[in-house]
């Protein structure tokens, strides 16, 4: 198991937001939509690139949230070639040209799913375009119905607002697996609220996912990566984002990184 390092932007910067909080409706600004923002730095994000390389950190990605975060996201591509995947409005018109700005993978949700179903074509189209599915991470962020408090995940998309009506299930992730290197999962309703993970869901990519994946969501402490790793059999790796205490909290960086460290021993 690993622990995978995150940047996040939203208008150029690096920011930590509560993720059920992010609005999309046109024309809505951020404070229309009380975004919930945990974190903001005018640290830029060739710094974290930077520190994630020195600290043998792979497998991280860079997320643009919204418009406005290209340059940011090209300087961390650039401060850490190949070591950080990058998503947020990738296509099949720019995914090649962010592989060719130093990204290790580019990561897609809503091109692949739009109008709140999947199109097959377009993935099958995009590994076409990266030359296959080694460079492609799926996001298959995901959200319960608020009428099905008890019920499937369905992938979201628009910045987690938008429900498809694509369950992640076992025979889903065992189908997707077959046109991608990764899946990443952020368990939306817990994002950024360090309220501690969902465990059914990393329970459900422990025992059926055959390619790698990370989650994200809700992890607050070392205690809760311990749980991860063994619900997740070992084979879900995760991201911390608010809780770090190099994004305003708690939990100190360095004891995360000692962590994973023992981990790859």
């Amino acid at each position: 198991m690993k622990f995978r390092p995150c940047i996040d932007l939203h208008n150029g910067q690096v920011k930590q937001i509560v993720g059920s909080t992010l609005a999309t409706e046109a024309g809505k600004t951020a404070e229309d939509a009380a975004l919930s923002t945990n974190f903001e730095t005018d640290r830029p994000a060739a710094d974290y690139a930077k520190m994630y390389q020195d600290d043998k950190l792979t497998g991280g990605h860079v997320i643009m949230l919204g418009p406005g975060n290209k340059d940011a996201a090209r300087s961390a591509l650039q401060a850490y070639p190949n070591g950080l995947q990058v998503g947020g409005g990738v296509n099949n018109t720019n995914a090649k040209e962010w592989l060719d700005a130093g990204a290790s993978h580019i990561i897609v949700t809503s091109h692949v799913f739009s109008n709140g179903q999947i199109h097959m074509e377009r993935l099958k189209e995009l590994v076409t375009i990266c030359g296959g599915k080694e460079k492609l991470v799926l996001d298959l962020s995901c959200r319960r119905k608020p009428e099905e408090p008890e019920g499937d995940y369905y992938v979201v998309t628009n910045k987690w607002q938008t429900f498809t009506d694509y369950k992640v299930t076992p025979q889903n992730l065992v189908e997707l697996s077959n046109y991608c290197d990764e899946f990443l999962v952020h368990g939306v309703d817990v994002e950024g609220k360090q309220c501690g993970i969902l465990e059914d869901l990393v329970e459900l990519l422990g025992n059926h996912s055959s390619v790698p994946v990370t989650y994200a969501g809700g992890v607050r402490s070392i205690e809760d990566l311990e749980l991860i790793k063994k619900i997740g059999k070992g084979k879900v790796d995760a991201t911390v984002g608010s809780a770090l205490d190099c994004f305003g909290g708690k939990l100190p960086y360095s004891d995360v990184v000692s962590w994973h460290s023992k981990e790859q021993q």
